[in-house]
């Protein structure tokens, strides 16, 4: 078995919760230089010389993405700002975005987690990878591309969007590794065939990346039999540095977290007790290894859990499964909780179905209802009223049956549900809006 980095990848869980130890104190008293970690600290006591056991990570308080929000935009800075070289930022749609900065040491240390997750998926430096998301404050582009650098693969940065540039820059260079959302990946599959290509046997791919959405298992897999190839998952989130924080290996059986860098907790979204390995709950993480802006037991609202066992990798570093969802993507209709993958699962099981799909929650009639607009594929969207009305029962019943309320089904057109550069938009809440008087049609 071929490691990045053996030395810390296959450590003894004594030797990888000792190195855990060392560098929760130090990210401790480094977070105490914040106007806001500084603060809460001498409020609550907290000293790091304390900590000799990782256990100790449950006496500390909880940071949240509002706490981010209301200390914005240098509340959590560690370091004077001459010592600091790039931010990223969250959108910041709904108040202030959430920002983190990184020093010299923290882009460093990214990077070499991406090679290190590159490498654990399988791409090395005889490889061309294209990285079809965006570059900017968005943390995918940027993150992935100084990872790639970092092992030695030849990079294309295409950015976000254009597809026909996409395939031409797949077949003049050669591309064997392609970085894409799940959700793009299906557009970029529909123009393949417009343009009378298959990416099969009209390229020289041989493995891909997804990530930046949650996504089910289904997609992962209709992803792959469209492409030829493997997917593998990686998991990050801005808070975290980005891409890197976690990937799967070669068996595909969870993606390794690297503890080296973050501490892991998964607990009860309402209790915020901790849960048994097995168990899902929501993922708090606290980085380790950064200087510029560390954050403690930050809750992440990301669903998942922990496998048990061991890997056939050899890797030790502990396993998370793939995100569920978000404890905060949770929508009630009608007396009913759902998770948009929930809605998912069932519409990617279904051979008919297309790319994408839209969830649009509104007030019909004093009534609140659930309506998912569905892509079908195109040589079943075709005119036969009778087969499309028998498909919309389908969907419909077994909609009803996962998330027991049941939706208004709109079939519509491939390629006709609108598409965003960033992560796919799956909810439309507009019950909201239409309280507050702001919405018009």
């Amino acid at each position: 078995m071929i490691y990045w980095e053996k030395e810390l990848e296959v450590l003894s869980r004594k030797e990888l919760e000792k190195i855990q130890v060392e560098r929760l104190r130090k990210t401790l008293s480094q977070a105490a230089h914040s106007p806001y970690y500084g603060e809460l600290f001498r409020k609550l006591h907290i000293t790091p010389e304390k900590i000799d056991r990782v256990e100790q990570i449950r006496e500390l308080p909880f940071t949240t993405k509002q706490d981010l929000r209301d200390h914005y935009p240098y509340g959590f800075l560690t370091l004077p700002k001459r010592d600091i070289i790039r931010l990223h930022s969250s959108s910041g749609t709904t108040g202030n975005p959430t920002v983190i900065f990184h020093n010299r040491h923290d882009i460093s240390s990214w990077a070499n987690l991406m090679a290190r997750s590159l490498f654990c998926a399988g791409v090395r430096d005889t490889d061309v990878f294209q990285n079809i998301v965006g570059y900017g404050l968005f943390t995918g582009g940027l993150g992935f591309q100084y990872g790639i650098e970092r092992l030695g693969a030849l990079s294309i940065p295409a950015g976000a969007g254009n597809s026909q540039r996409q395939i031409k820059l797949m077949r003049d260079y050669g591309t064997t590794v392609i970085h894409a959302i799940p959700s793009y990946l299906g557009r970029l599959y529909e123009v393949f065939q417009a343009e009378g290509l298959d990416p099969q046997r009209d390229t020289e791919l041989r493995l891909l990346v997804i990530g930046a959405e949650p996504h089910t298992e289904e997609q992962r897999r209709r992803i792959e039999e469209m492409f030829g190839v493997k997917a593998f998952n990686s998991f990050g989130l801005s808070e975290m540095n980005g891409p890197g924080v976690a990937f799967e290996c070669e068996y595909q059986s969870g993606l390794h977290i690297w503890e080296d860098a973050y501490m892991v907790e998964i607990v009860d979204p309402q209790t915020l007790h901790p849960v048994a390995d097995g168990e899902y709950g929501e993922l708090v993480m606290t980085t380790l290894d950064r200087e510029g802006m560390p954050l403690v037991r930050y809750r992440t609202r990301d669903i998942t859990r922990i496998l048990p066992g061991d890997c056939p990798c050899g890797r030790t570093h502990r396993r998370i499964d793939r995100i569920t969802g978000r404890s905060d993507d949770m929508f009630i209709i009608k007396g009913c909780n759902v998770y948009p993958m929930q809605i998912e699962g069932v519409l990617l099981k279904i051979p008919e179905v297309g790319a994408d799909y839209l969830i649009t929650l509104d007030t019909l009639n004093g009534s609140d209802e659930m309506i998912v607009e569905v892509e079908v594929k195109r040589d079943w969207f075709n005119g036969d009223v009778a087969r499309l009305d028998k498909l919309t029962r389908q969907i419909t019943n077994q909609i009803r049956d996962e998330v027991l309320t049941k939706p208004i089904v709109r079939l519509v057109e491939p390629g006709s549900i609108p598409k965003s550069e960033g992560k796919a938009v799956r909810v439309r809440d507009l019950r909201a809006a239409l309280k507050a008087g702001n919405y018009s049609a």
